[in-house]
């Protein structure tokens, strides 16, 4: 669910079909369907979940002692070792400035506290800047923080690199908006399961079924593959305070 919208629904079923086939031949049941509307931390805590994608933020906090560590999927973006991603720090097209702390009196637009992209990542990379945007407006959602920029209602917001190259690729507003600066990479969107299950075979399904996945759809998802990132180099990142 975390890089779901309307051009990408068909392409992440047939992924899922994909993972679901060499899950079933080695023994592991799936859902035959995919639960993209589901409130996330109820798939992510359920005691049988086979297989989801989860923010790094809310994995180190809550997560990591629940659920098995499976892979992470690499997007190969650009600037990011192999499973890596950053933030952009998006601004309007015609905004004038081109400091960082320019926009320290700003309206700065989050989706989530519990966001690495989205709250963490510029948090930490504005501590070097010697400030924190103390006028902040709580989107929910990294498409609708984009949006809330360009329409003037933020002047700033901090978008996960995926999310903002799809933006870039499918939605109007997109264009105009520029981006002011990058973030660190930090590990990605860590794929999980409950407790108890096989992460190794789960992982060994996902891979395969990112190799067999038409080039179309790999292309429209952004996939290159999926590597292992080692739990603690998501446990040790720190939390804004």
């Amino acid at each position: 669910m975390m890089y779901q919208r309307p051009q990408l629904a068909a392409a992440h079923d047939r992924y899922w079909q994909l993972i679901l086939r060499n899950l079933n031949e080695l023994g592991i049941d799936g859902p035959e369907h995919l639960s993209q509307n589901a409130e996330e931390f109820f798939v992510w805590k359920n005691p049988n979940l086979v297989l989801s994608q989860t923010c790094g933020m809310p994995y180190r906090i809550w997560l990591h002692d629940l659920v098995e560590l499976v892979g992470t999927p690499d997007y190969g973006l650009e600037g990011c070792p192999p499973g890596y991603y950053r933030s952009a720090l998006v601004v309007r097209s015609d905004d004038a400035r081109q400091d960082i702390v320019e926009f320290s009196e700003s309206i700065f637009a989050f989706n989530q506290t519990f966001s690495q992209s989205g709250y963490a990542a510029p948090y930490w990379h504005l501590r070097k800047h010697g400030f924190w945007f103390q006028n902040r407006l709580h989107t929910e959602q990294h498409v609708k923080s984009a949006q809330a920029v360009a329409s003037g209602r933020a002047d700033i917001a901090s978008l996960d690199a995926m999310s903002w190259k799809l933006m870039e690729k499918h939605d109007a507003f997109a264009q105009e908006l520029r981006v002011l600066d990058w973030t660190a990479p930090t590990p990605g969107l860590p794929l999980i399961t409950a407790n108890g299950n096989d992460a190794d075979s789960i992982f060994n399904a996902v891979k395969s079924a990112i190799e067999l996945l038409d080039p179309l759809d790999r292309g429209l998802l952004g996939l290159r593959g999926i590597v292992r990132i080692p739990k603690d180099k998501y446990t040790e990142i720190p939390n804004p305070p």
